[in-house]
């Protein structure tokens, strides 16, 4: 695609930025040995919350989620800070953040024993996260500027 500068600049620092989000959560969680998912979901609320408690109340189950929401964290992140493998890291963090999104969706009537970040109805920030991600998506930057530029650049060498 053929973005202007300041498009590709500001396409790319949202990118960036997003990877950010998600690289230092991951990490936050990596170094912190008490960390668990439990909490956030056995306070699971709406249509989904029977789903995300069920797995809460395995404890093999509940290492897995741990652990993939770790180190998932960690990949995607590093995917869209350093556009590589970008499209897949794009998809898997609109994944999780669905996941996200309907463990704690911002309903009418639903209460949960965790204080929310703010007031919302139906729109919140991983919702506005999710929606940025699309956008990467549709408008993909990594191979004008990250390491899909190279990895492509060698697959092209390589079908020639």
């Amino acid at each position: 695609m053929n973005y202007s500068k300041s498009q590709l600049f500001w396409l790319v620092t949202l990118r960036v930025l997003i990877g950010w989000h998600f690289l230092f959560e991951g990490v936050v969680k990596v170094v912190n040995p008490n960390w668990s998912s439990i909490g956030y979901l056995m306070d699971s609320g709406g249509f989904m919350a029977g789903f995300f408690q069920g797995m809460a109340a395995n404890q093999s189950t509940l290492q897995v989620i741990d652990f993939i929401n770790i180190w998932g964290l960690i990949a995607i992140g590093l995917g869209l800070i350093l556009g590589s493998f970008t499209r897949i890291a794009t998809i898997a963090g609109i994944l999780l953040l669905s996941l996200y999104y309907f463990s704690h969706p911002p309903f009418p009537g639903i209460k949960y024993a965790m204080p929310m970040e703010g007031s919302y109805l139906i729109v919140n920030k991983i919702l506005i996260e999710m929606v940025a991600l699309a956008v990467v998506f549709l408008f993909p930057t990594s191979r004008e500027f990250g390491l899909d530029k190279f990895i492509c650049r060698k697959q092209n060498k390589k079908v020639e």
